[in-house]
């Protein structure tokens, strides 16, 4: 299995299987959405698009940001606190945010792609090993000067590779990144600590977040990866 790494910008160019990810927070955000009970996600680019295609799912809500909060019209935010005390069961969830969902819509040149965060690591390397994958590209959706969704890719990296990784040193680059220093500010409620914790929940979920294109829409799903797949 052979690896490379793309940022935003690039990700039209991403080819094979493509891991799109996003820590801080769209999929860390989207694994605890399924986890209380979420159907699917329809992930999409724009605001309008959002709202657009809401009235055209029924049982479905919105949720998502622009500059990290939600715009009028979403139901939620894009915050897995927020999120965890929801009950979404049966619900068709539909998410715009500004960079993992643009990952995602953009990379239109994937073969098998998939959502990922530190919270469905394993999961994710379970699924993809499951299709003997020979290329795996890493859509860093962050930019150069954030270190969550690379360090992410590093670690899924080193699962693949199964040197069993320490993921302390990973988990602390997170921490470390420009987008958490808006979670550690005191005068910004809107952006909750808590949120940092839970997305860097090593394994928080064990499910693999799967996307299809089912006409023009891109679905996002919980799968369980294949007994017997590492």
């Amino acid at each position: 299995m052979k690896f490379k790494y793309v940022m935003l910008e690039e990700c039209a160019l991403a080819t094979g299987t493509v891991i799109v990810i996003d820590v801080l927070r769209a999929f860390s955000t989207a694994a605890y959405a399924f986890q209380v009970g979420a159907e699917s996600i329809n992930l999409v680019s724009t605001v309008d698009e959002a709202l657009s295609l809401k009235k055209k799912i029924p049982n479905s809500l919105v949720m998502g940001e622009v500059g990290g909060l939600p715009p009028h019209g979403f139901d939620f935010g894009n915050s897995p606190t927020q999120i965890l005390e929801q009950n979404l069961k049966g619900k068709h969830l539909i998410q715009r945010t500004g960079s993992g969902t643009q990952g995602v819509v953009r990379s239109v040149n994937a073969g098998a792609m998939l959502a990922a965060s530190f919270v469905v690591a394993h999961a994710t390397v379970g699924y993809i090993s499951g299709l003997y994958a020979e290329l795996v590209t890493f859509v860093i959706t962050g930019t150069q000067q954030d270190e969550e969704d690379l360090a992410c890719a590093e670690y899924l990296e080193a699962l693949f590779k199964k040197q069993n990784p320490d993921p302390a040193p990973y988990i602390k680059r997170v921490y470390e990144s420009k987008d958490a220093c808006v979670h550690l500010d005191p005068q910004k409620p809107e952006f909750p600590e808590s949120d940092l914790d839970y997305c860097t929940r090593i394994d928080a979920c064990n499910f693999a977040m799967t996307i299809s294109r089912q006409k023009d829409r891109l679905v996002m799903r919980a799968v369980k990866p294949w007994v017997g797949s590492a």
